[in-house]
């Protein structure tokens, strides 16, 4: 079973908001919910009012979980997460999806809304990343003003940016501090 793609709903599921773009929340409204649910078009149909709510306190709830992690807080962002297990527990099921891809499992087949299952494979896929790899593998975006959450894979435990493009951006900033303590102080 590949956890991969139920780690990285945690991470798609915490960036549909940016605190400093509020008009920009992916769960502002029932269109926009199916809008971050394109790849699930089964979800996607069944999307409604009532999973508005459940799915934002989840949202609310593991970017506290990254952010303990990020803060080297690692007891306090597992407790949470533990806390999301027991809330959302995995309904496991074998699919083939009418023979397309072959036989493999689904973590949250049959939940009773959109936002269980989308929440229990997500909490489910942060759990098993984070104890296969470790809770400080969680990280914020370190660029100001963002705040987007990542998964860090890297081999050294080096990243420090949700993007390339944070990366850069941190990195000019940067380089143009430098260069006018450069200029003043010469």
């Amino acid at each position: 079973m590949e956890l991969t793609t139920y780690s990285d709903r945690a991470v798609h599921l915490v960036n549909s908001h940016d605190p400093a773009r509020p008009e920009r929340d992916a769960l502002a409204s029932v269109d926009r919910l199916r809008q971050l649910l394109a790849s699930h078009p089964n979800w996607q149909r069944k999307a409604g009012q009532r999973d508005l709510s459940p799915l934002r306190s989840v949202r609310d709830r593991l970017r506290q979980v990254f952010e303990l992690a990020a803060a080297e807080r690692p007891a306090p962002a597992v407790e949470m997460l533990n806390a999301l297990l027991r809330e959302y527990p995995i309904r496991p099921q074998i699919s083939n999806h009418d023979d397309a891809d072959g036989w493999h499992l689904h973590l949250a087949e049959g939940a009773p809304s959109v936002a269980d299952a989308y929440a229990a494979g997500a909490v489910m896929g942060l759990a098993v990343f984070c104890t296969e790899l470790g809770v400080d593998r969680l990280g914020v975006c370190q660029a100001p003003p963002c705040r987007q959450v990542y998964l860090d894979t890297s081999t050294n435990r080096s990243r420090r940016y949700c993007s390339e493009r944070c990366a850069t951006r941190a990195n000019v900033a940067a380089y143009r501090q430098r260069r006018r303590e450069q200029v003043a102080g010469a």
